[in-house]
């Protein structure tokens, strides 16, 4: 075992309900050291995380811990060790505010009955100073953007002595910006000896920030090695165990029906004046950075957002979109950003969760439901769509992310939609399942259907869109077609700087 060795796992093995979750996984940690786990979703990244967290006791195999081992870990003694763990939801009181947040366990820690907020106060500012930030230590947590509030979960963690910090996804919902200062601040934490296991599906940056790399495969590790031996198709490859296509999306709108037509949208003072089409046939992107308006416009475009001036047409009809049901009824269907508190009913089954917006249609005698075509539907999206189950009756929740958006997907094409707005399509889902999603994005489209695709994934956008908008604090400022798109081209478009041609 190497001096510079913090934490080591030795052949870690875990089950559950006779699922081998962790077959015999070994893992070390450096002092100090940027590693990155990766893999899909149930190769196992989350129970190991949780057995390093102690809470979950592995069946076999060892930790060790700052060359001390430990047969049985909680979660008190993995803190105590100097492990935490900075999740999705990032555990913060939210009600309370930044500077509560920051200085409760350490008054807890002193047995405090009495709040002294002068000591309160002193703690978060020396916490908000280790990592370079300046955050209102009097707003409420539940009022901070999404990156400032990992922030202030990382200062939490480091007044814990941290010596090992598990970022879970922690780019998920950031704007490269935001993502840049947070690897500026995991290298600060690494000058000072701070080690950092990074887990994310975002291979991009996963190359930009790791110094080596775990790859977990169904419970198992399939490859480990320093971050030099590695590109993005390496990576895919060894997560999959298949070689996914990187094909890019081609499209010629010459003579094409124009199935959308969006002329002068406006919507208060989130956008103003966007015009475009969209080809039977097309995938058009739309992106930007925070506060462009984007979401805005497709919840304009779904009804949600009724807009105030301009006008919408659906295969050249105008369409008065004021409402979710009128936008229905138009031939528009929307995959909203967070398909687990706006997309789906998680408690329901599948089942229900497909045909709840086409069961006008799936009416037999007397007006009840016919429950032999809901099954006949849900049954033929199930295998257009490869959902993952062994019986559409189980709750969706029972679903991996991959498998729950093309729930989403299911059932909106089943309202047999003209044109689709989808929302961050990939949000979340792991590498295997997103080029699944990507690829039947491209049959339907070839289909004929109308796709648009909103996403700060470029390498999304470069793959799969033939057009791609821009816009920037409600306007659109440019856009860009064929080989024009590229990571270059957009990133200089969200700059604001006019993208460089493509040498012919």
């Amino acid at each position: 075992m190497s001096k510079e060795a913090f934490l080591v796992l030795q052949e870690v093995d875990k089950w559950f309900a006779g699922v081998h979750a962790l077959n015999k996984v070994s893992l070390t940690i450096n002092r100090g050291e940027i590693h990155c786990l990766a893999g899909e979703n149930g190769s196992g990244k989350s129970t190991l995380i949780k057995v390093v967290a102690g809470v979950v006791r592995p069946d076999g195999g060892g930790i060790v811990i700052d060359g001390v081992r430990r047969h049985a870990l909680h979660p008190i003694d993995a803190i105590h060790a100097g492990i935490q763990v900075i999740y999705q939801d990032f555990s913060l009181f939210p009600n309370l505010t930044v500077a509560e947040n920051l200085a409760l366990n350490t008054q807890l820690d002193l047995g405090k009955r009495l709040v002294n907020w002068k000591a309160v106060r002193a703690i978060a500012e020396h916490a908000l100073a280790q990592i370079g930030v300046e955050i209102d230590l009097d707003r409420p947590v539940e009022r901070l953007p999404v990156a400032d509030k990992q922030l202030v979960a990382i200062a939490r963690a480091l007044l814990q002595d941290a010596r090992l910090v598990i970022l879970d996804e922690p780019t998920t919902a950031l704007t490269r910006r935001e993502v840049t200062r947070l690897f500026e601040i995991i290298k600060r934490m690494q000058a000072r000896g701070i080690a950092s296991l990074f887990v994310s599906h975002k291979l991009r940056e996963v190359l930009e920030i790791a110094e080596r790399i775990t790859i977990l495969r169904n419970g198992q590790k399939v490859r480990e090695g320093d971050v030099a031996e590695f590109d993005e198709r390496k990576i895919v490859f060894h997560m999959t165990g298949r070689e996914l296509s990187q094909e890019r999306f081609a499209f010629d709108r010459t003579g094409k029906r124009r199935v959308l037509e969006v002329s002068g949208l406006s919507y208060r003072d989130q956008f103003r004046d966007v015009s475009f089409d969209l080809a039977a046939g097309e995938i058009l992107g739309i992106t930007g950075l925070l506060g462009s308006g984007r979401t805005e416009l497709a919840l304009s475009l779904f009804g949600m957002k009724p807009h105030d001036r301009g006008a919408v047409r659906v295969d050249g009809v105008e369409q008065r979109i004021d409402s979710i049901q009128r936008a229905i009824r138009a031939g528009i269907a929307y995959v909203p950003e967070d398909r687990v508190s706006e997309g789906l009913f998680l408690l329901q089954s599948i089942a229900r969760n497909v045909s709840v917006s086409m069961l006008q249609h799936l009416r037999g005698w007397g007006g009840l439901i016919d429950f032999h075509r809901v099954g006949e539907l849900v049954g033929g999206w199930v295998k257009g769509l490869a959902i993952a189950t062994p019986d559409p009756e189980l709750p969706v929740q029972s679903l991996s992310g991959g498998n729950q958006q093309r729930v989403v997907l299911a059932r909106w094409l089943s309202t047999r939609a003209k044109v689709l707005v989808l929302n961050g399509p990939t949000v979340g889902v792991d590498i295997g399942s997103k080029a699944d999603i990507h690829a039947k994005l491209k049959e339907l489209a070839r289909q004929g259907l109308g796709i648009v695709v909103i996403s700060d994934d470029l390498p999304e956008l470069v793959q799969n869109c033939n057009r791609v908008l821009v816009m920037q604090k409600g306007r659109v400022i440019a856009e860009l077609e064929g080989e024009q798109i590229s990571d270059t081209s957009l990133t200089q478009a969200l700059s604001g700087v006019q993208p460089t041609p493509t040498p012919a």
